[in-house]
């Protein structure tokens, strides 16, 4: 009965962690000894299942679009720069708002995302491109003393909001067309066309399955297999920038050193 106003209301993915939860809670007393079975054991059946919906994405054909309208529209340098990031990187947008430098092994070129920040609670390791490199030099004279890649303009020590790449894809005008986790999905359309391995794909998305001794083999034998693809995909934005003069080619760069 407590349940059911939240179903009426249509919060159905709300009622799905509701269940969740209120089993994690049974399941404890009854392991812990407090019941003898758990009451609400497939509750979540009395309820009408979330219908998954896709984020808004950009075909791979409008790529080109994007990249025009991140050069020519009017947003703050370091967010531009992060969009161009979490393109390039293909993490969820959490990810890369929280960015750190302590995460960047330069000279493996390796980024480290720590099990906490992740979604799935499992570290997350990034092969970084020549232009994610080329973005980090970028970035320094603005942030390297501090421990964010992407401070925040109110408050330099902490990093910057994760919905701020959302909120300058709105401006660009791109509601409901484009969201910054859509960009993770625009990557893996473009390099599942491609003819990449749907596995090395899905390990670059940090997508995980239940079964951990194949999530432990998958990071340690995927990681030399995502080079090649994270560098494909970074070249990949880069020619679609071809005259819209992305930060992290040579116009770019030639751009920003002339300041």
């Amino acid at each position: 009965d407590t349940l059911k106003p939240v179903a009426a209301k249509g919060s159905l993915e709300t009622i799905k962690r509701l269940c969740q939860r209120l089993n994690e809670v049974m399941i404890y007393a009854v392991n812990t000894g407090l019941i003898e079975s758990n009451p609400l054991a497939g509750i979540n059946k009395a309820f009408q299942r979330p219908t998954k919906q896709h984020l808004p994405t950009l075909k791979p054909e409008e790529l080109p679009l994007l990249l025009h309208t991140l050069t020519t529209a009017s947003i703050k340098y370091t967010t531009r720069c992060l969009i161009e990031w979490q393109l390039h990187t293909i993490v969820r947008p959490s990810e890369a708002a929280g960015a750190r430098w302590n995460e960047i092994d330069f000279e493996t070129a390796i980024w480290h995302i720590p099990a906490e920040r992740m979604k799935r609670k499992k570290e997350h390791i990034v092969p970084l491109s020549n232009q994610c490199l080329a973005l980090l030099e970028l970035m320094k004279p603005i942030s390297e003393g501090r421990q964010f890649v992407f401070p925040s303009d109110r408050n330099p020590k902490k990093h910057t909001n994760p919905q701020t790449a959302n909120t300058a894809l709105k401006r660009m005008g791109f509601d409901k067309k484009l969201v910054a986790h859509g960009m993770r999905s625009l990557a893996s359309t473009i390099l599942n066309e491609e003819g990449f391995d749907g596995d090395v794909i899905e390990a670059a998305l940090a997508h995980i399955g239940n079964n951990e001794v194949r999530n432990a083999y998958n990071r340690a034998n995927y990681l030399e297999r995502r080079k090649p693809v994270m560098k494909w995909w970074s070249d990949h934005i880069e020619k679609a920038a071809i005259g819209n003069m992305s930060l992290t080619g040579s116009k770019g760069l030639k751009i920003v050193g002339m300041k």
